[in-house]
């Protein structure tokens, strides 16, 4: 991405069938912000990371499964996964978000 241009979220990544595809908005020392689109039923398997890092759904609908409790989340809305709590996710239908982590001490 272009510093100092606008941009649209959801039309700054292409769904991929049967796969996951990412890009990188910004990486920094500090933190990350990365886009991803998921085709159905794709996801990323259980894992947990040493920061907090926010979700927020551009299109679609996932399943988050944070420490083992499922949270259904849709098009517009966010959620704050933990740092070091196991977490998943999971498109119950082809969906693109937005994962944000900040590092921190």
């Amino acid at each position: 991405m272009q510093t100092s241009e606008k941009f649209n979220l959801a039309q700054a990544v292409d769904y991929s069938d049967g796969s996951v595809v990412s890009k990188t908005i910004t990486k920094k020392d500090t933190g990350t912000i990365t886009l991803f689109a998921f085709d159905k039923d794709q996801g990323l398997s259980e894992h947990s990371a040493p920061f907090d890092a926010m979700v927020n759904v551009i299109d679609g609908n996932a399943d988050i499964i944070i420490d083992g409790k499922s949270h259904l989340l849709q098009k517009g809305e966010s959620i704050i996964m933990p740092a070091n709590i196991p977490h998943a996710l999971k498109a119950v239908e082809r969906f693109k978000m937005l994962l944000i982590m900040i590092k921190g001490k």
